[in-house]
């Protein structure tokens, strides 16, 4: 695929980007560099793609974007091996959730080969800002919002595509450590028929209160119960849950469409059953959490995502009290499925799934 290329007139100076990337947190530390694709459907769909400066973007106050909120995007990241190369964990799995969601706020698909070629393009032009600190990474941000300048409820037919990239360290502040999480009681992220499944910005904006309450009442993260009974555990405010249980069982929310399908979770799956562990797929309460963390019935909880991998859940609160999973410290499942995993990422452990791409 040809891109147009446009030089950037004042890149960060070395000295600058090396500063920065040497602790850089997660979500702060942008590169220099993003694609941008336009999509208009008088013009016959997708448009040449660019690579160009990182910059502001023009939006008419009337973009459909800002009044009724067609947007969609990924997360993804880009490793560093041990040879130098630079590898992507399932690319093909966003490229796949992203047209899903596309389709679910009655947007245009992007082509697979354009989203990938889109995402080796910007990854390759600021290899440079990988961090080198143990467990660094490029975090991948493709998004996607409707840009036609209209007033009137209807899918847009123009739109804009753009990724951008952040050096990204740990996602939460005080590195790996097993996270509080808050019981949301007011609160739903999904509900069914909506667009739970579908990675989109409102779902996000839809968490950031019961998130904000969380954070006052000590917690680390949110979690929220299904919309109708408000008894069933979904997911946290931006991961997905696993429950390892002494029997050699492990439960992780179905897939009923007021979750994000999650490529950790799946991923997930698919290494705890190579563990020997009954993975299913099914309903579990809040009232069973807390029993069975008080019983002994429950070793670990696990919570995962791109960002933040995979991470231990070590309290539980809620205004009925607290209970502790396992020890409250990381349980031996979390610590081994994570080293599993970001082994696979970055090259140090063989991968049997075909889950690693090259570039």
């Amino acid at each position: 695929m040809e891109f147009i290329r446009i030089p950037h007139p004042a890149p960060t100076p070395d000295d600058v980007r090396e500063a920065r990337i040497a602790d850089p947190g997660f979500g702060t530390v942008f590169t220099d560099h993003m694609v941008t694709i336009d999509y208009d459907e008088a013009k016959g769909g997708w448009q040449t793609p660019v690579i160009g400066p990182r910059a502001p973007l023009s939006l008419d106050p009337a973009a459909s974007v800002l009044h009724y909120a067609q947007e969609i995007f990924e997360g993804m990241k880009a490793y560093t091996h041990a040879d130098g190369g630079l590898a992507l964990f399932r690319p093909e799995a966003n490229a796949a959730r992203f047209n899903a969601s596309a389709l679910r706020m009655a947007m245009p698909e992007i082509p697979e080969e354009t989203f990938m070629a889109a995402v080796r393009e910007a990854v390759t032009t600021d290899a440079k800002w990988m961090p080198p600190i143990e467990g660094g990474s490029l975090y991948i941000r493709p998004f996607m919002f409707a840009s036609e300048a209209f007033l009137g409820v209807r899918p847009a037919k123009q739109y804009k595509f753009v990724v951008i990239l952040v050096s990204s360290g740990n996602y939460f502040k005080k590195g790996v450590n097993p996270v509080k999480i808050w019981v949301s009681q007011d609160y739903v992220r999904a509900a069914p028929g909506g667009t739970g499944a579908a990675k989109t910005g409102g779902n996000y904006a839809a968490s950031l209160v019961p998130q904000a309450e969380a954070i006052a009442q000590g917690c680390d993260q949110v979690v929220f119960l299904d919309a109708v009974e408000k008894k069933w555990v979904e997911e946290l405010g931006g991961m997905n849950l696993f429950f390892i249980r002494s029997d050699g069982s492990v439960i992780t929310p179905p897939l009923t469409g007021t979750i994000l399908p999650g490529i950790t979770r799946d991923s997930l799956i698919a290494m705890l059953r190579e563990e020997g562990l009954d993975v299913r797929e099914e309903p579990y309460s809040i009232a069973q959490w807390r029993e069975e963390a008080e019983s002994g019935t429950l070793l670990e909880t696990l919570a995962c995502g791109t960002a933040a991998v995979v991470t231990p859940v070590g309290t539980v609160a809620s205004p009925a009290g607290e209970f502790t999973i396992g020890t409250g410290g990381i349980g031996q499942m979390a610590a081994k499925m994570r080293e599993k995993l970001v082994g696979l990422q970055h090259g140090k452990v063989e991968d049997k799934h075909g889950w690693v791409t090259r570039i």
